[in-house]
């Protein structure tokens, strides 16, 4: 009977791999995904009647029989579609230096630092993250942060045919539990931080904890850690040697530590004094605000080590300005101060308005709501992180998908009950448009939740919509 050698020299000689029975063509490798909503063991007999010549699976089934179609059993399909497509792809002999970054907050920021550094070290980058899919002169819209098993593997093949020396990618904790970057070898693994999101998927954090956790391995690649966090420092005990990074001085036995201090922080930015083992002492100066930046700037310095820069290259990130939408500054007619950012979780909040709360405004104004169909415990937590910080809290609609925005905001307001002024405006452009007719020219307005987005999604569809055009088509 026909077995899993005879099945790879199958790809090798050119069959596709398929995880779509709809796309399934006459001698294609149907693999059939177990799903969170629906098991692709219910479309085997879809995929046979396409032509399918090969189906993996994971459970007996009644099919096996059927004449000209070879059926395999696997006990991890996710990992065997990961090897499948490792050898359709060619990702098992060729690919660009692999950078997975993972973590609840920064993921993004610090992937275009690294491409940023990589850029100005004079070598090529591809970032694959929650903005776009890019390198070169490619340039993709991102359908999910991480993208699937079949589609990682061809993009990643697509890099390094193209001639990209470095890959970034932001690895979220669904495409870890759902193994979609199974078959990939990552050479440097980073971790950013970890708070709460996502517990409608995983449940507790200690579940989000082992989804992020499947990203290091102490046999695989070498890791960078956030050792302020400790979940960064309880990754350290599994991880593969690397370096972590610190502003408080927390350190792991073992590990070298790339340490920074915040010398300065004003409205123009920050000025950062920075301390490695291996390279000594320098300073950095950005004009990012804020502690979570300066922690970003950190993870993306510890990078550019393992990559073997040194200090004098890692100064580049003094004139990186940020991704969009992330504390995105629309300047006014009158000099208002507005920011757009995609902080969508407490802990984003948090740094963020504190990020602004240090610096010398008069009133701090936030527009903020939360998404449907959500972890909804974090939803009290977000309007407490907002209250923590603001002179006024404008609570809108944020992505209310099937959910109704107003029983959203009723959840969130029991959380700002220390606010000293609460409005709530469930259409969002309208809330938008209240906070800048009513901000004067030494307050500051955050607009959070969406950042980089262009859409609003209201039950299945999704409404173009973009807060900082609403705040540009305002002022003009």
């Amino acid at each position: 009977m026909p077995g899993w050698e005879q099945l790879v020299a199958h790809v090798r000689h050119g069959a596709e791999v398929r995880t779509h029975s709809g796309r399934v063509q006459s001698g294609d490798v149907f693999v059939a995904l177990p799903g969170t909503r629906t098991d692709g063991a219910s479309y085997i007999p879809h995929a046979v009647e396409k032509g399918a010549a090969w189906v993996v699976h994971s459970r007996q089934i009644r099919s096996q029989s059927t004449p000209g179609v070879c059926f395999l059993a696997h006990p991890d399909v996710s990992a065997a579609l990961g090897r499948l497509a490792r050898v359709r792809y060619g990702t098992d002999k060729l690919r660009p230096f692999l950078i997975g970054i993972t973590g609840t907050n920064g993921k993004t920021t610090v992937s275009y630092m690294v491409e940023h550094l990589v850029h100005r070290a004079g070598k090529s980058c591809g970032v694959l993250g929650t903005i776009n899919y890019r390198w070169q002169d490619v340039e993709r819209e991102a359908s999910l942060t991480t993208p699937g098993c079949l589609e990682l593997h061809a993009m990643v093949a697509q890099m390094a045919e193209d001639g990209v020396d470095v890959a970034c990618m932001e690895v979220s904790s669904h495409a870890l539990d759902q193994e979609r970057t199974a078959g990939l070898e990552f050479d440097l693994t980073v971790f950013t931080n970890l708070t709460q999101d996502h517990l409608d998927y995983h449940q507790d954090m200690e579940a989000y904890f082992q989804s992020k956790s499947k990203l290091f391995s102490p046999f695989s690649c070498a890791s960078v850690l956030n050792f302020d966090n400790p979940w960064g420092r309880r990754l350290a005990e599994v991880a593969a040697a690397g370096c972590g990074f610190s502003l408080t001085g927390d350190q792991v036995p073992g590990w070298p530590c790339l340490r920074g201090r915040i010398q300065h922080m004003d409205r123009t930015g920050q000025v950062l004094e920075m301390e490695d083992p291996r390279i000594g002492t320098w300073t950095l100066r950005s004009e990012l605000a804020g502690r979570h930046n300066a922690s970003n700037l950190l993870a993306a310095q510890a990078v550019g080590l393992e990559l073997g820069l040194g200090a004098d290259h890692l100064k580049a990130l003094e004139d990186f300005s940020g991704p969009p939408g992330r504390l995105q500054r629309i300047e006014g007619p009158r000099g208002q101060h507005v920011f757009v950012d995609y902080a969508h979780t407490p802990d984003a909040l948090v740094n963020v308005l504190s990020a602004l709360k240090e610096l010398d405004f008069d009133r701090l104004f936030v527009v903020f709501g939360c998404g449907g169909d959500r972890d909804p415990g974090k939803r009290p937590l977000m309007g407490e992180a907002v209250a923590r910080f603001a002179d006024v809290a404008v609570l809108t609609s944020d992505n209310p998908r099937h959910e109704d925005p107003e029983q959203i905001m009723q959840a969130v307001l029991p959380g700002l009950a220390g606010c000293p002024r609460v409005v709530s405006e469930p259409d969002r452009r309208k809330a938008i448009q209240w906070a800048l007719r009513t901000i004067g020219p030494r307050d500051a307005l955050l607009i959070a939740g969406k950042g980089h987005e262009c859409t609003q999604q209201i039950g299945d569809r999704k409404i173009p919509f973009r807060d900082e055009q609403v705040v540009v088509e305002y002022w003009t």
